[in-house]
């Protein structure tokens, strides 16, 4: 079974109910918001929002998505054979930034990046070597999911090589530092032996922030204040025309609004690139 961002915006455009304490009471309970925000995007993408409870969703989940991760292992999870998402939750419709922790911005997830997991590398078959990228974030008011954009990374992060040049430099200045003792890490930094007995260590973390879709691109929308709900998708023009034409004229013919637009490309703001930028609200 195949599933994408396109029917996910089909299922979302259908639903009426955004309260997110509604739908995920009683035996759907789920008290941690930032983990009801991500449930119901992997209901969007498998067209499981109306299903009674969480075992028999992760059954159905389980049909369309070939990896889940956590907290210390991005992504979220990854569309069997197709894109990865990474859900981030904001309290404040105008929240101007999302912690991305330990996790620099992606243009797409690469299979040999070292920050993510051997089972990740190992889904699909483990034959992939780069996925596309979506970065779900939503905005969360006392359960109520007010605003939520789906925004594809190639249109929101630069390549790779920009993070990992400030990352290694940082990491190269710190580890020359003498009469202190390194060892190898995934992190910027690790020094052991700290103490006299060279019992204690001390990690030097990066911790990865980006401004939010919303204000990076909200400019392009009609968003106004008071909606009581509102979705944007942006993606490269070429990524849209990618999909089954009949899940593009199944969105279409639901009155979904999906404009051309252009936006400065992450690597050379001089450079424009042409996106589809879709908008359903309920006002």
């Amino acid at each position: 079974m195949e599933t994408n961002i396109l029917k996910a915006l089909v299922n979302l455009r259908k639903n009426k109910e955004f309260k997110l304490n509604n739908i995920y009471t009683g035996s759907n309970k789920i008290n941690n918001v930032g983990d009801a925000l991500e449930y119901f995007v992997r209901d969007l993408f498998c067209d499981s929002l109306s299903v009674s409870s969480l075992t028999k969703k992760d059954r159905i989940h389980s049909r369309f998505i070939s990896y889940l991760g956590n907290q210390n292992n991005p992504p979220d999870f990854i569309i069997k054979n197709s894109d990865a998402v990474e859900v981030k939750k904001v309290e404040n419709v105008m929240a101007r930034s999302i912690a991305l922790n330990s996790s620099y911005p992606k243009s797409k997830l690469f299979r040999d990046d070292t920050r993510i997991s051997s089972v990740c590398r190992k889904c699909d078959g483990g034959n992939w070597k780069e996925k596309d990228i979506i970065y779900t974030v939503g905005s969360v008011e006392k359960g109520q999911l007010r605003l939520l954009w789906f925004v594809y990374g190639n249109c929101y992060a630069a390549d790779r090589e920009v993070y990992l040049r400030v990352f290694n430099k940082l990491s190269r200045e710190i580890n020359n530092i003498e009469d202190v003792s390194f060892s190898k890490t995934a992190e910027v930094a690790r020094v052991n032996r700290v103490d006299p007995l060279g019992i204690t260590y001390f990690r030097i973390r990066g911790m990865w922030g980006i401004s939010s879709p919303h204000q990076v691109f909200g400019s392009l929308t009609d968003y106004r204040t008071g909606m009581n709900f509102a979705a944007y998708c942006l993606m490269p023009e070429n990524k849209y025309n990618s999909f089954p034409m009949r899940d593009r004229e199944k969105l279409e013919s639901l009155g979904v609004n999906i404009e051309d637009v252009e936006i400065k490309s992450p690597n050379n703001p001089a450079r424009y690139l042409r996106a589809k930028l879709i908008s359903i609200t309920k006002s």
